[in-house]
């Protein structure tokens, strides 16, 4: 195993210490979940207290809320898996000298994928292949490929040149380089990337009640549409807590899967 060196001036000094990796604490790792544990007693005790009437009662009946919340969650999760396969890949092949022409082409298809207004998007797919949760799905998909595709590029752009001319220096191949310095280097932006991908999936999987996808939108549509605020309220805290457990746990996955050091097989 062998140490890559790491860009320094040329004076024979060693080169200084990079930056101190974050360190998890306490409470980076209780204060959040504690939060949200308040938030959903608080809601509980609300209604506990709330007068329900027929309609309400009937909307969060027989098992409805949580076979919201697992679409939801189901949406979310089968959503982010395509943009990883879609994005990642598509990032790396950008960043590769033969395919780099192409890459204000593609980041300018992805940028309209989320400019376009997604319950527009999701209305055209309905229209396009009918309700469902395959509609809800592409359009999710296509509104949160771009953070990924654009950190992705950007990590991987950024990487100092020294370190990769020290890999090819000592032998290594092209999907070598790229396998165990190239993308080690580029973890934390893409892992920034995934963690804006999360979030946004979790809020746009609301649209998909529209397009009969299912989802906590569905309580939130029945409420507003009902007038009934105490189905609203529960489909909202249930979406917000879900979005805020979502980027607390991307967040770790950032500190945890943040590279030490650079070693490689040589």
């Amino acid at each position: 195993m062998a140490q890559l060196p790491e860009a320094g001036p040329a004076t024979g000094d060693p080169p200084a210490p990079g930056p101190a990796r974050p360190h998890l604490t306490w409470q980076k790792l209780t204060f959040l979940p504690a939060a949200l544990v308040a938030l959903m007693l608080a809601t509980w005790l609300w209604f506990e207290r709330a007068d329900l009437d027929a309609i309400s009662r009937n909307a969060l009946a027989g098992g409805q809320v949580s076979k919201a919340l697992w679409q939801h969650i189901e949406l979310t999760v089968i959503s982010t898996f395509f943009v990883l396969v879609i994005a990642i890949p598509l990032g790396i092949l950008l960043t590769r000298r033969r395919f780099c022409r192409a890459a204000p082409l593609v980041r300018a298809l992805a940028n309209m994928g989320q400019a376009t207004p997604a319950i527009g998007l999701l209305a055209l797919l309905v229209i396009w292949l009918g309700t469902g949760m395959t509609p809800s799905l592409i359009g999710i998909t296509a509104y949160a490929v771009l953070p990924v595709l654009s950190n992705t590029i950007a990590g991987l752009k950024g990487n100092d040149p020294t370190l990769l001319e020290a890999a090819r220096g000592i032998g290594m191949s092209p999907l070598g380089v790229l396998r165990q310095v190239e993308l080690p280097l580029a973890v934390p932006l893409i892992l920034a990337g995934v963690r804006t991908a999360l979030v946004l999936n979790v809020g746009t999987a609301t649209l998909a009640a529209f397009g009969g996808g299912g989802g906590l939108g569905v309580l939130i549509t029945a409420g507003i549409t009902a007038q009934r605020m105490p189905v609203l309220v529960l489909g909202s805290v249930l979406t917000v807590t879900l979005a805020l457990l979502v980027d607390w746990l991307a967040s770790l996955a950032e500190l945890l899967l943040r590279p030490h050091g650079l070693k490689v097989q040589t």
